[in-house]
């Protein structure tokens, strides 16, 4: 049972990493923008959500 779950958790975390990424990569992009025009709370929204997202893509790859 415990093969099982550990199973079931690893083809969650493989199919999740993808989505994850491209995520990143749109906030990445949201704070390339933000830095162009000097938009200085959108820097500050893109950074926050990296952090979320950067703690996720780790949690998934350990």
């Amino acid at each position: 049972m415990r093969r099982l779950v550990d199973t079931m958790k690893e083809r969650e975390a493989s199919e999740k990493l993808p989505v994850v990424e491209m995520e990143i990569d749109y906030e990445l992009m949201n704070l390339h923008e933000a830095l162009q025009q000097g938009d200085d709370e959108q820097i500050n929204l893109a950074k926050s959500r990296l952090k979320k997202l950067r703690r996720e893509w780790i949690h998934l790859r350990a």
